[in-house]
């Protein structure tokens, strides 16, 4: 039997048919899935930690999780091992074992993400639940110049939900850019952590609004002053630096 380890499991996963990540009674989640996997290779598996929750329909091209297992394969075989009982829509594209002072979300140092806006004036059906249609004028000049404000240490509650939990709201964003990729427009974004859809209010607002709005919204302006909130499947959980 394989010694007790913890591991890092990178993923990637199509949010489109989750409920987001987090386990929820009768609904499909991306974390219900990962543990059916994990009792499936593993003899136990405990302090399951991630490094991002994701909402319903946000995506993931690197997100993070640690946990504790037992029983299984070696760690060079943790990867295919737990992508044969997982569903087509996930898979861990890397394992390796780490130190037990190793946690997928407190030990992050950065994470970053990406928004895919669609610009062709018709849509694409392989961009359906990938990206956001956005079929109307774009100021380019404008979101460059929203993201080169974003950049800093700055109060971003008008960018979250008016009901949370979190008690400090600023933020440091350390890269943030637009980049014009054929017909869509990507948003990439870093900072040393973000507040829930703090991403998709930004990328809503700034398409509704002016830079020097946007500058105003910085100072910790109430979520009404911001605009509105765009759809979580242009969303990607990009990657998480340690």
């Amino acid at each position: 039997m394989i010694r007790a380890m913890r591991l890092r499991l990178t993923l990637e996963y199509d949010g489109t048919r989750f409920r987001g990540w987090a386990v929820q009674p009768s609904l499909r989640t991306v974390e219900g899935v990962v543990r059916d996997a994990l009792g499936w290779v593993y003899s136990s598996h405990e302090n399951l930690a991630v490094a991002g929750r994701t909402d319903t329909g946000v995506h993931a091209l690197g997100q993070v999780v640690s946990v504790d297992v037992e029983g299984g394969p070696p760690v060079e075989r943790a990867s295919e091992a737990l992508n044969t009982p997982l569903p087509d829509d996930v898979s861990v594209i890397a394992a390796e074992e780490v130190g037990p002072d190793f946690h997928a979300r407190h030990s992050a140092r950065e994470r970053s993400y990406r928004y895919r806006i669609w610009t062709r004036r018709t849509p694409s059906p392989f961009e359906l639940r990938r990206s956001y249609w956005y079929p109307g004028r774009l100021d380019y000049d404008a979101l460059a110049e929203c993201a080169d404000l974003l950049i800093g240490t700055h109060d971003f509650r008008a960018f979250t939900r008016t009901e949370t939990q979190h008690h400090s709201f600023k933020r440091e964003v350390r890269e943030a850019a637009w980049f014009e990729r054929g017909d869509a427009l990507e948003l990439e974004i870093t900072a040393n952590s973000f507040l829930r859809h703090m991403v998709r209010v930004l990328v809503g607002t700034m398409l509704e609004q002016t830079p020097a709005d946007l500058a105003r919204l910085l100072e910790g302006a109430p979520r009404d002053d911001a605009g509105k909130t765009a759809p979580p499947w242009g969303l990607y959980l990009e990657r998480v630096e340690y």
